[in-house]
C-alpha cells in the first residue's frame, strides 16, 4: 500500500493527493465511487485532519472529486478536453464515442445590429439566422450554442430540422459552405440563471464563454457564441518555445 514519506521534501498533502490520483487512475476508485472519509484517511496515512482536507480540497478544485453535502466526496467524471480546432460539437462528441444530441431553444430571423454586422462582415440591417440550441452528450447537457448565419449564405436554413444533425454538415451539404478557417475567443464567466437551469448547474456556476467566427472561402459564414459547463470541460494545448534570435 502506498504511504506518506515523512522525510520527503514534498508536502504531505501533495503526497496524499498523488496517492488518491493513483487510486482514481487505476480504477481502484472508480467514477462515482465515494472516497474514504477524512477520518479514515487520517488513520490510514497518519495525517492530521487539516492535511487530509487540504489534499481533498485540491482535488475538488481540480475537478477530480466532487462533494455532495451530507453524503460525502466522490470521484468525478473526467472532464472533456475542449477542441481548439474548427470542428462541430456533433463531430467532436462522435469522435469521443459519445452520442451527440440537441434541443432547439430558439430559431428566428433577425436584423443585424451594427456590432453583429461588423463581426459577420455584412451591412447593418441585413437578415441573419439565429439558432439557439442546448447541446448534450449521452443525454447530459454540456453547452448552449447560439449561432448567427447571414441569410444570404443559407436562404432557407430555417426550413431544415437540425435534430441529431450537425449544423456544419448541413451548411456544407446544402449550401456548399465548407468551414476552412476560424477565430476563437475564450473567457471565463458565471452562468446567468436561465442558462444555469438548462445546463443543470447551480446558480452562479462557472462556465466557459466561447465566441467563434467561422470562415468559408474567406467569407465569415457564422458567428457562434457558446456557453460551456466549466465543470465538464478543460483546455489543453501544446506549448512551444519561441525561436531565439541570434
Amino acid at each position: 500500500m502506498a504511504h506518506i514519506d515523512p522525510d520527503s521534501p514534498v508536502p504531505k498533502y501533495f503526497q496524499l493527493r498523488e496517492i488518491l490520483l493513483d487510486l482514481i487512475d487505476s480504477d481502484e476508485l472508480s467514477i462515482g465511487a465515494a472516497i474514504p472519509s477524512e477520518r479514515e484517511l487520517c488513520q490510514r496515512f497518519g495525517l492530521s485532519r487539516m492535511t487530509v482536507r487540504q489534499a481533498v480540497d485540491h482535488l475538488v478544485s481540480e475537478g477530480r472529486l466532487h462533494r455532495v453535502p451530507g453524503k460525502g466526496t466522490f470521484v468525478a467524471r473526467p472532464k472533456i478536453e475542449l477542441a481548439l480546432q474548427l470542428t462541430s460539437f456533433t463531430e467532436d462528441m462522435r469522435a469521443r464515442g459519445m452520442a451527440p444530441g440537441s434541443r432547439d431553444l430558439d430559431r428566428r430571423t433577425m436584423r443585424a445590429s451594427a456590432h453583429l454586422a461588423k463581426e459577420l462582415g455584412i451591412q447593418p440591417g441585413e437578415e441573419v439566422h439565429f439558432i439557439e440550441r442546448l447541446r448534450t452528450a449521452d443525454g447530459e447537457p454540456l453547452s448552449i450554442e447560439r449561432a448567427h448565419i447571414p441569410v444570404k449564405l443559407a436562404p432557407d436554413l430555417a426550413d431544415h430540422d437540425l435534430t441529431g444533425r450537425s449544423l456544419y454538415e448541413l451548411l456544407e451539404s446544402r449550401y456548399g459552405l465548407v468551414m476552412d478557417a476560424g477565430e476563437l475567443t475564450i473567457d471565463g464567466g458565471i452562468a446567468d440563471p436561465s442558462d444555469a437551469d438548462l445546463l443543470k448547474l447551480p446558480r452562479g456556476g462557472a462556465v466557459l464563454l466561447l465566441q467563434r467566427r467561422s470562415f468559408s472561402g474567406g467569407v465569415c459564414a457564422e458567428l457562434g457564441v457558446s456557453t460551456y459547463r466549466a465543470d465538464r470541460y478543460q483546455l489543453r494545448t501544446l506549448l512551444e518555445m519561441p525561436a531565439r534570435r541570434g
